[in-house]
């Protein structure tokens, strides 16, 4: 799909569209759209996410006008508009939120629709009130005018979704209870039913709003304008206008405007807006920065590495939202339980209805009373909102924090999680080890490591640039390789002046050619001393050793014993020697496999998931195969293309600590599920027997179901306010 973009020509006539759908507000209004739309022939691929109000789906338009599925969602109830690129908003407070081209701006609530008809209804239920008061004789007919008009409103957005394809929606069951209200006589309770309903459906559209809020705020980041350098002067330029190349001057106290690294200058800048970082960063020359971050002090010249469209704050957005896209497990069990139970439900209420009547001899207005009251109890609103709303929170406040979870599925599993495997390089450890000590077998140690950093250069591995920075440091000139060629786990060769260099690991030297037993001696005392060995050869001949070593992380231990006390083990998997790798590990207090090519590290992840469900943790880069295999792949990085599209979680910020705290909130989001579940059968359970035997009427039972549903909504977003504790929350 086109970045942003409303329509993507797929092939032929085949179209990717976007629309944003006004008043789509819950998961019942999704699935009445995503059902409607799915009848139409040619469309497909259909992904609905209620959060963002944003429809997304496939059309074939030789089969059907893109206009006829326009006309079928504005005749469920719903505006319809299509999707253009993000407009970067004024950050100032209270600067409207607007997508480009469609100039849908964020409404007051009570300027809505829904606000309206719930006023008018209020008013003329009042008014009815006080009429039968002053005329009781009048007092059948006083209420008529509120609930005609809800019923009205209502009935046609149900019969709309009869004729779309979903015959039980809550406006269905709503207008059947104030039909049969109306038609025994209880016009009074017919005029509550629609007003209380009318309330429920305004505050289920409060809540989204809320919910929706915390993506908007993300879009707020982005300046609107940008300082643009042009032959040694700053014009300020819209912020999208800015190129990949482009010169950009950020002066203290301004937020960046888009992301790159810095070509000139120095100073500390406040992530925390983008990352959750609490602490400012100092960023120098080369360093890369986010769009939306803060320059506190000195002033700064970024190169644009990304355009606006792909920025950090962009991808986290569009990333937050296909997750909201994606239902959780429970969600979906509970989408297929509530689809057979509602129809089952209005067959007891019909039975209840009509049955003690018909071989009892009970009275018929009484019966109907109760089946009508039983129909309203038997919404699913409550159950169906009570997993999508928890799940919606719990990504919120984990993208407020820079943990990045894709959809309710991950995040649900990663609160079930019973082991954590760590990658060891970049992960538990900074991934910026230092050449430490350099032993030449033949020749001078200069030349050897002149002949390493040849092999090396270009090489992405950490191991790779420790050497190729200590040979930059001596001064040391970079002679021209070719044939370059890397062994997964083993090595790297390259021809160097005509001669074949190879650094790899001892265990691969040694398959190679006889390592003498004074170097055999100082890989030994190396690696205990907890540094990683590499054999550098030539024609397969060793020639010398480099050691290295990579510090671990400030935050490691605390984040292996935040683990630890939720009672999750935590192991070590690292293609480096066993004694560098007890080493690390003894250090952190972890267990530790060590000498792990990638397919060895696929066959513990394979044995640790065939007890409980084990998360993988690593660069997202190296471990991709491992974190793919995982019950839950987590990927380390701030921001980077790989930790964001990788994995099934990342971590902006590049904290271990950040793993336990990402479990911590799982397991909240959980609890939260489970108490949601528990509000909405319970209540529901408790009306039916009221109902049945004649202690709570239609009034009571419409509000057992928007009573739910607000406590489900409620007791959903209390989750944003998720505080994380210990080791977690400090990082």
């Amino acid at each position: 799909m086109a970045n942003g973009g409303t329509v993507e020509q797929d092939s032929g006539t085949r179209v990717v569209l976007r629309y944003n759908v006004e008043g789509m507000d819950c998961p019942s209004c999704a699935s009445k759209i995503e059902t409607a739309v799915g009848r139409f022939g040619g469309a497909e691929d259909i992904r609905v996410n209620y959060h963002a109000q944003v429809l997304a789906f496939r059309l074939d338009e030789a089969a059907t006008p893109r206009t006829a599925v326009e006309e079928q969602i504005r005749k469920l109830g719903y505006g319809v508009a299509p999707v253009e690129a993000l407009r970067v908003a004024a950050s100032e407070p209270g600067a409207a939120i607007e997508d480009e081209g469609s100039g849908r701006a964020s409404q007051a609530w009570w300027k809505g629709a829904k606000a309206r008809l719930a006023a008018v209804i209020g008013a003329l239920t009042v008014a009815g009130f006080a009429a039968s008061l002053t005329v009781p004789s009048l007092g059948h007919w006083t209420y008529l005018p509120s609930a005609l008009l809800g019923l009205a409103f209502f009935g046609r957005k149900a019969i709309a979704a009869a004729r779309a394809g979903s015959p039980f929606s809550i406006e269905m069951l709503m207008s059947i209870a104030t039909v049969g209200a109306i038609a025994i006589g209880a016009t009074s309770e017919a005029a509550v039913v629609v007003f209380l309903f009318t309330v429920g459906e305004l505050l289920e559209g409060i809540a989204a709003r809320r919910a929706r809020a915390g993506i908007e705020a993300l879009g707020a980041l982005v300046p609107r304008t940008a300082l643009r350098v042009e032959e040694g002067m700053a014009r300020e330029v819209p912020a999208a206008s800015l190129k990949i190349g482009d010169l950009v001057l950020v002066r203290p106290g301004d937020r960046v405007s888009a992301d790159g690294e810095v070509a000139e200058g120095e100073s500390e800048v406040d992530e925390s807006p983008v990352t959750g970082e609490s602490v400012p960063v100092v960023k120098t020359e080369g360093a890369p920065v986010f769009a939306g971050s803060i320059n506190a002090s000195g002033a700064l010249q970024v190169r644009v590495t990304r355009p606006a469209s792909d920025n950090t704050i962009a991808r986290i957005i569009r990333l937050v939202e296909e997750a909201q896209e994606a239902k959780a497990p429970t969600a979906r069990f509970i989408e297929r339980f509530s689809a057979i139970y509602t129809p089952i439900a209005v067959v007891v209420a019909a039975l209840v209805a009509v049955a003690p009547p018909l071989f009892l001899g009970a009275d018929w207005g009484t019966w109907i009373y109760r089946g009508l009251a039983l129909l309203l109890v038997a919404c699913p609103c409550a159950l169906v909102l009570s997993t999508p709303a928890a799940i919606a929170s719990g990504l919120a406040v984990g993208t407020r924090r820079g943990l990045l979870v894709k959809g309710g599925g991950a995040l649900e599993t990663i609160g079930r999680i019973r082991a954590v495997a760590f990658d060891k390089t970049g992960t538990l450890t900074e991934g910026r080890p230092r050449v430490t000590d350099v032993l030449a077998l033949s020749g001078s140690e200069r030349t050897m490591l002149g002949l390493a950093a040849a092999a090396e250069n270009g090489s992405s591995h950490p191991l790779g640039r420790a050497i190729l920075d200590r040979a930059d440091a001596e001064g040391i000139p970079l002679r021209p390789a070719k044939d370059s060629r890397a062994i997964p786990g083993k090595a790297v060769e390259a021809v160097v002046t005509g001669k074949r260099v190879g650094v790899g690991s001892p265990r691969y030297a040694a398959e190679q050619a006889r390592i003498p037993d004074e170097a055999d001696r100082m890989i030994v005392e190396w690696e205990d001393q907890g540094k990683t060995v590499v054999v550098v050869s030539l024609d397969g001949a060793p020639i010398g050793l480099i050691a290295v070593r990579d510090e671990p992380r400030a935050d490691a231990a605390a984040g292996i014993r935040a683990l630890d006390a939720m009672g999750i083990q935590s192991i070590m998997l690292t293609g480096d020697n066993i004694r560098t790798g007890q080493a690390i590990a003894a250090t952190l207090g972890l267990k530790v496999k060590a000498g792990l090519l990638p397919e060895d590290k696929l066959r513990e992840i394979g044995a640790l998931r065939a007890q409980a469900s084990v998360a993988m943790v690593g660069d997202g880069i190296n471990d991709a195969p491992a974190l793919a295999a995982a019950s839950v792949g987590i990927a380390m990085g701030g921001g980077t293309d790989v930790a964001l599209e990788t994995a099934d979680a990342a971590l902006l910020n590049s904290r271990v600590t950040d793993v336990a705290a990402l479990v911590g909130l799982s397991r909240a989001t959980l609890a939260n599920i489970h108490q949601n579940v528990a509000i909405a059968l319970g209540l529901k359970a408790v009306f039916l027997v009221t109902t049945v035997v004649g202690i709570t009427g239609l009034w009571p039972a419409v509000l057992a179901d928007t009573g739910a549903t607000v406590l489900v909504t409620l007791n959903a977003l209390r989750l944003l306010g998720y505080r994380f504790k210990g080791a977690a929350a400090h990082g």
